[in-house]
């Protein structure tokens, strides 16, 4: 007869394991606490986002371009051209300069739909009102990191301090702030990996159950019941509807859940496993999930099919060939994108954090001596970057020790380095195109579960000698408080408060963040 499990005695636990155990260990504090930790967590996220959040009352940056075709969206149903001069009266809420026109727009409109939503309900000339919504969806997506982390390591620690990392970020409260469509790119490429997360929650198990009793099969059951992929296709196809580097993502995802079906189906003694994955179950997941993508992407472009002033709307009968003829003239321009910038940051410069961008910068002269500056910049919480990439790097080397010496490679470690692959890599083959650091907020996500992970094998596992947990959760609550305290010492440039011109040069850590 086997001995029931006990507890370990509690002087082989640190305080918090003693802390933990006795909190999660009670079934109504870890009720409370379920529910408790993510609203918390989210009402930080907002209380970030949202104060202040019609400072600066001016079109910041890119703002000139997709605030002004949100409403020309909201009044026509496609982007209209505006007349020169027309900033000035846009902030005061006069709209006489938008013509009926179309204006050659380089992203898709979805994006640009949602900044218009906060101007239908508040007015046009309201800087809050088309802020508004970028704000909101920042906020829901620091809410989905904490349920990814769930997800991922069903841990309600695990998935707090993602959460708190990336509600903290001032890459992410800066492009949760301004109205451009990264922040809104980054909601729904981590809603529709929250997506597949929960598919393969499903499906994976599903396959294996099915196969137990099947001595040496040849072929795998061929699951076409997965709502929750076509619900990351309609995501995803939501993500390239934003910005078209939503498609890297939806391929790269796609891929995914093929090699995951591939491997399942190898532990469960499927003979023919690669092509069962592949040429059958494969196929039924590419029409769950592309097709989704696809009209949930042709869906957004409804104001320009069904209207008739768009740009190059008339140049086919057809509405939908002039579409196509549309996106070639858009991919031949993004291609060929290589305009100069002074805040223009190759992708490889990226991970050095090189140069960040100041999407505004002002002087009201109000902050107590005589030369005062206000300036909202993308620089992230520096540690919180820096331990982030490091992170990853390490998650790349476990995975590498552990193909080159034959052991099982962790499958949580591979996941935020998808993430990374598919939000970094791609912009690598495009060197001479002008991008910014800025765009990184998509990958910011990813590289927060990633350090998350490595904090987690820092802190020890429960196997672990006392003294190692010790050291090693000390060293995670130090790195913690320091990641906020660095927060609070930066809010003043990622919100644009006036400080003294000293203040101000204090944050700039490198030559390049001027």
């Amino acid at each position: 007869m086997t001995a029931p499990l006990l507890p370990p005695p509690a002087e082989s636990l640190t305080r918090w394991e003693r802390l933990r155990d006795r909190v999660l260990g009670d079934v109504e504090w870890n009720r409370t606490l379920r529910w408790l930790a993510p609203l918390v967590i989210t009402a930080l996220a907002a209380v970030l986002r949202l104060a202040n959040l019609a400072h600066p009352r001016v079109l910041a940056f890119d703002e000139t371009y997709y605030a002004k075709d949100a409403w020309a969206l909201w009044a026509l149903g496609y982007e209209g051209a505006w007349a020169d001069g027309a900033d000035l009266a846009f902030i005061t809420g006069d709209m006489s300069a938008l013509s009926d026109t179309g204006s050659y727009v380089v992203h898709p409109p979805l994006g640009k739909w949602i900044i218009a939503l906060g101007m239908g309900l508040f007015g046009a000339g309201d800087s809050a009102a088309w802020r508004l919504p970028v704000a909101l969806l920042g906020t829901a997506t620091v809410l989905l990191v904490y349920l990814v982390t769930r997800v991922m390591t069903r841990s309600i620690t695990a998935a707090s301090i993602a959460g708190l990392l990336l509600a903290i970020d001032g890459l992410s409260i800066v492009m949760s702030r301004i109205g451009l469509l990264d922040g809104i790119l980054t909601f729904f490429v981590l809603l529709g990996f929250l997506f597949v997360l929960l598919d393969q929650r499903r499906s994976i198990p599903l396959v294996e159950s099915m196969l137990r009793d099947t001595q040496e099969p040849l072929w795998g059951p061929v699951i076409v019941r997965r709502p929750w992929l076509i619900a990351a296709g309609v995501a995803l196809g939501a993500a390239s509807a934003v910005k078209w580097s939503g498609l890297y993502v939806l391929a790269g995802f796609g891929l995914y859940v093929v090699i995951t079906d591939a491997l399942a189906r190898r532990r469960a003694g499927v003979a023919y496993w690669p092509m069962d994955a592949v040429a059958r179950q494969g196929v039924v997941s590419f029409l769950l999930m592309v097709p989704a993508a696809a009209l949930t992407y042709l869906v957004t472009w409804s104001g320009w099919l069904v209207t008739a002033g768009g740009y190059d709307r008339q140049s086919d009968a057809n509405p939908l060939v002039a579409l196509w003829m549309y996106h070639r003239s858009m991919y031949g321009f993004h291609v060929g994108l290589s305009t100069g910038h002074p805040y223009a940051s190759a992708a490889w410069q990226w991970p050095l954090l090189l140069r960040p961008t100041a999407v505004w910068t002002g002087d009201d002269g109000s902050c107590g001596t005589d030369h005062c500056i206000s300036v909202i910049s993308t620089i992230p919480n520096p540690l919180i970057w820096y331990a982030g990439v490091a992170a990853a790097l390490y998650l790349l080397y476990r995975i590498v020790r552990s193909l080159i010496e034959r052991r099982p490679v962790p499958p949580l470690f591979v996941l935020p380095l998808l993430g990374l692959a598919v939000t970094y890599v791609p912009w690598l083959f495009y060197p001479t195109r002008t991008i910014f650091q800025f765009y990184t907020v998509v990958m910011m996500p990813f590289l927060v579960l990633a350090l998350v992970l490595a904090l987690r094998e820092m802190a020890g596992r429960r196997s672990a000698p006392l003294h190692r947990r010790q050291v090693g959760q000390r060293a995670v609550a130090i790195f913690l408080i320091a990641a906020v305290l660095i927060s609070a010492f930066f809010y003043p440039v990622w919100t644009g408060m006036n400080v003294p011109y000293q203040f101000w040069l204090a944050h700039n850590w490198l030559p390049g963040w001027i």
